[in-house]
């Protein structure tokens, strides 16, 4: 079950209510599940207070691609503390956590006790060793068999992948820093720009890609049957991105044989054997131009793309859904 995309403050304080509602019909229809997985968006103890009829012995799994405890300050008032809440109280009722990467899992574990004792009183700080203990990780699945691994000739000049959703939390004005300090350079290279944009991030952005001229080869987001070859034809992935717990779009490029550039932080670090971290990660601006650079001109780019492709093939779903069908069993016995 399953509501829009769109207005994810309203999804998470609100949405429950809708899903509850169709949960009972479908209950009523096919009977009760023999669990129930949620993600992180939905307020799970809510819907499990609406439904406590028709849950009751039913065992929850919560899955977290995503949290509002550690989401970043920027912006933020103290009323939206409220969904940081709902993340907490949903890891609260939940029988079995799972987290997309260990540095999520982490980076929630290290807040909570900061988030929790900013409360008056009555911190639930006892209970996080509980919540610990029902808590793993699980990659996300990613459909890679899909990808076209059969890698182009290389191309003259190398072409340079965007593939992230357009968004603040991914900082896509770095991307284009970079870009425009290697342009002045007389640096060659071509860009394809993909992922979901929005109006608003169009009209930010289109001076700036106008100003890269005939460099830029794709710019649009891309169709399910058209993506697959771009990301054959990328030479190099990066990311800029300020928030990033898995990362389904970097773990793609990789996987396709595009040679990363990416922070030395959030989640990154997980993607990138520690011998090859100075040439793939970067810790500042300059850092990421140095980086990219250096890949751009690279003899062995495509060496180094091969050996991490085969790093991330057990991110596919033929592994990974395995891992999930025992983490489900885990808590219904079977």
């Amino acid at each position: 079950m399953t509501l829009p995309g769109q207005f994810w403050k309203w999804r998470q304080t609100g949405g429950f209510v809708t899903l509850a509602g169709r949960f009972r019909a479908a209950v009523e229809r096919h009977g009760p599940p023999d669990a129930l997985v949620a993600t992180s968006l939905l307020d799970l103890a809510g819907f499990l207070g609406l439904t406590r009829d028709l849950t009751a012995g039913v065992p929850a799994a919560l899955y977290l691609h995503e949290n509002q405890i550690t989401y970043p300050e920027v912006g933020r008032t103290r009323v939206e503390d409220r969904h940081g809440l709902i993340s907490w109280t949903s890891l609260v009722a939940a029988d079995a956590v799972a987290f997309n990467s260990r540095y999520h899992r982490d980076a929630v574990f290290g807040a909570l006790e900061g988030f929790l004792g900013a409360f008056p009183d009555e911190r639930h700080t006892h209970l996080v060793p509980g919540v610990a203990s029902k808590s793993t990780v699980l990659p996300v699945g990613v459909d890679l068999v899909r990808l076209d691994r059969t890698r182009a000739q290389r191309s003259d000049p190398p072409l340079v992948l965007w593939n992230h959703r357009w968004d603040a939390d991914k900082d896509p004005g770095a991307f284009f820093d970079a870009l425009d300090a290697l342009a002045a350079e007389g640096v060659g290279f071509r860009v394809a720009l993909c992922g979901e944009r929005f109006a608003r991030q169009q009209e930010t952005y289109r001076a700036r890609i106008e100003a890269l001229g005939d460099r830029v080869v794709v710019d649009r987001e891309l169709s399910d049957t058209e993506y697959p070859a771009v990301l054959a034809s990328a030479d190099v992935a990066v990311s800029t991105a300020l928030q990033e717990f898995f990362g389904i779009s970097v773990v793609e490029a990789i996987a396709a044989g595009a040679f990363p550039v990416l922070p030395d932080r959030l989640v990154y670090p997980e993607r990138i054997p520690e011998d090859l971290s100075d040439r793939c990660l970067y810790g500042s601006p300059a850092g990421l131009v140095d980086r990219l650079r250096d890949a751009l001109a690279a003899d062995d780019r495509r060496d180094v793309a091969r050996r991490l492709a085969r790093g991330v093939e057990h991110f596919d779903w033929s592994v990974v859904a395995p891992a999930y069908d025992d983490w489900i069993g885990s808590i219904t016995g079977s």
